[in-house]
């Protein structure tokens, strides 16, 4: 059995790994601009929704992501340089997205609840909270052994506290977003959006470097 030292630290290394590139307290100025459109409470729902799919994403991806990617013959590189594109093109585009008065839109203005459900996967949750890199480094820390190997039951359970942490993290930046931007202002949000729109491009772009030194190890 693994130490209680050893596991704590796997679920520091677990939690602060895939928060630093899932981002959420940067994402969320982006969550808010792409929901500015609804009302509050169905913010907070989109919020609840996107927290358990990216607590689904990260258990699915760590417990069974690279039996997946294996069985369609699918590299981490390619799931790198794929994934990172679309994250660059939705950084880009959140990037040139002109700059809209909030007083210009009603409250739930073309939005209807089948829209609303549809966009909580695509794109809010995938690729834009859990994108591509959350996925490989879930998989990797599972793969390299980052968690405790000895026994299959302690690497579920750690990967569920590390899923539950990291969920409850994103839940909390998407549930107080519009608080936050109500708080900082019309100027400093559209400041705060742009720039976590250029760090989401470069993550895009890392993301793709990434895969490419892969592809190029491989092939020596």
């Amino acid at each position: 059995m693994p130490h209680a030292a050893t596991i704590i630290s796997d679920l520091m290394i677990g939690y602060s790994t895939l928060i630093s590139i899932i981002n959420p307290f940067g994402i969320a100025f982006i969550f808010y601009d792409m929901t500015r459109r609804l009302s509050e409470a169905q913010r907070q729902a989109l919020a609840l929704r996107i927290s358990l799919y990216s607590f689904s994403v990260l258990v699915v991806s760590s417990v069974l992501g690279s039996f997946i990617l294996n069985f369609f013959g699918i590299s981490v590189a390619a799931l790198r340089i794929a994934g990172g594109l679309a994250v660059a093109f939705a950084g880009w585009g959140l990037l040139n997205k002109p700059d809209v008065d909030s007083t210009e839109l009603g409250p739930s203005e073309a939005m209807n609840p089948a829209a609303i459900e549809a966009m909580a996967f695509y794109p809010l949750t995938m690729p834009l909270t859990t994108g591509p890199g959350t996925v490989a480094a879930a998989i990797a820390l599972v793969v390299k052994g980052t968690f405790s190997a000895d026994r299959i039951i302690g690497i579920l359970t750690e990967v569920l506290i590390v899923a539950f942490a990291v969920s409850a993290t994103i839940y909390v930046c998407y549930r107080w977003s519009g608080w936050l931007s109500a708080h900082l202002g019309v100027a400093t949000t559209r400041i705060l959006t742009r720039v976590s729109a250029f760090l989401l491009l470069c993550v895009g772009v890392q993301i793709i470097i990434t895969g490419v030194i892969e592809v190029i190890q491989m092939a020596r």
